[in-house]
């Protein structure tokens, strides 16, 4: 039988020793996971051929067993999907793109991963991924009839899109990802573990933490680690995570909403092998005829297209006040100048972002005023009509809550 222990985690716990203070620091609320993200709900896609039968092991013991987990040599193949709940952005994520890149609306730099990997933040994705260390690491995103690959090999990082034939090259050690799982740019999570270190790092009080049985996952025996805010007011119901029985490597994530329904992040490993993959995943050549982009290239046209509105707007929004903590945590800050934002019903805002706008908003009053709510479902925000912001992985009502307190 699977062993179903149970373990409440909290701050007190959390202080019992130096290893259990190393492992405490991993257990967050995934509210940070706006990033998640990060950050995305997958048809399940690991198959089961039952729960296997292992020694029990308390929530705590599981923790640190991840936090100690020095995995360096991996390759695989990992399903990751999103479900935020929102409109279909169709021509707009684009035009958001080409307005990055600069000349006229021209992308300049198709393959900077930067701007490629959001796009893991919709939709169901096939990603192909290899590690050796953490100088050298490999993801490609796999299409019907194309392939976005990312190439992290010491000092060197190259990315290529098939589709349209762009190459997008960085040098230096500044450029390069540091962690040894990670080939994306920071804050874009492409593996389970990833995805799990943003969802623990630290226990305040606010979360049980759960051993729920056992489960298979791409032919590996896995522990369920489960996590679930204990405040009312979260977007979020609760954070699994399968985890490894021989290594403690995370190999499937699954994050889902209060609100019911399909998961927001679904992402795991289909197939996976701990064997030292082939030096020839981190070798990159740019094919004959390609358009290579350097990555001071690129940072230099957006620096002169609107650098200088990007450090006016960090002068005037200053950094953000955190109210309240764990899984309600919720960010406010002001707008540049205290402006309010384009409303669904400003002129100034093309058509197809007033649609996009409209679809997601909720006029909301209060003490502190009116203002829109911007929901998805996971990170909701919202927008006073006087300029101020306040974003977080909670309701509606919470966002409401505290603006009125403010």
């Amino acid at each position: 039988m699977a062993p179903n222990d149970s373990a409440e985690t909290n701050g007190t716990a959390a202080r019992g020793s130096a290893g259990r203070r190393k492992a405490a620091r991993y257990i967050v609320p995934a509210a940070v996971a706006g990033v998640a993200a990060a950050t995305i709900g997958l048809v399940p896609a690991l198959a089961s051929s039952g729960d296997p039968d292992l020694p029990k092991i308390t929530a705590q013991e599981l923790i640190e067993k991840i936090a100690a987990s020095d995995t360096e040599q991996f390759s695989g193949t990992v399903k990751i999907s999103t479900d935020l709940g929102i409109p279909a952005l169709g021509g707009l994520a684009g035009s958001f793109l080409s307005d990055a890149g600069g000349d006229g609306g021209k992308d300049t730099s198709g393959a900077d991963p930067q701007a490629r990997l959001t796009e893991l933040a919709s939709g169901t994705h096939t990603l192909r991924v290899a590690a050796d260390g953490p100088d050298k690491q490999r993801l490609s995103v796999l299409d019907d009839t194309s392939e976005y690959s990312l190439i992290h090999n010491g000092d060197q990082v190259w990315a290529y899109d098939s589709a349209s034939h762009a190459v997008y090259h960085a040098e230096g050690e500044d450029k390069a990802p540091r962690d040894k799982d990670r080939a994306a740019p920071e804050g874009v999570p492409t593996t389970p573990k990833a995805l799990a270190e943003q969802a623990l790092k630290a226990a305040d009080g606010t979360t049980s933490v759960t051993v729920d049985g056992t489960a298979r996952v791409a032919g590996r025996d896995a522990y369920r680690l489960v996590l679930k805010p204990e405040q009312s007011g979260s977007t979020i119901d609760s954070v699994t995570v399968a985890v490894d029985a021989e290594n403690g490597l995370p190999l499937k994530f699954t994050l889902r909403p209060s609100s019911g329904g399909k998961a927001i992040v679904d992402a795991g490993f289909t197939s996976v092998d701990f064997g030292k993959p082939a030096g020839s995943s981190f070798t990159f050549t740019p094919p004959k005829g390609a358009k290579i982009t350097e990555a001071e290239d690129a940072k230099g046209h957006e620096k002169a297209r609107g650098g200088l509105g990007e450090a006016e707007a960090a002068q005037g929004a200053g950094a953000p006040k955190i109210i309240g903590k764990g899984w309600n945590s919720i960010a406010e800050f002001r707008t540049p100048g205290g402006a309010a934002l384009p409303s669904g019903a400003s002129k100034d805002v093309p058509a197809e972002a007033r649609q996009f706008l409209d679809a997601l908003g909720d006029k909301v009053t209060g003490t502190f005023g009116s203002g829109t709510v911007f929901r998805t479902r996971l990170i909701n925000a919202l927008m006073t009509d006087d300029g101020r912001v306040y974003v977080g992985a909670v309701t509606k009502d919470a966002l409401v809550e505290a603006a009125n307190a403010g």
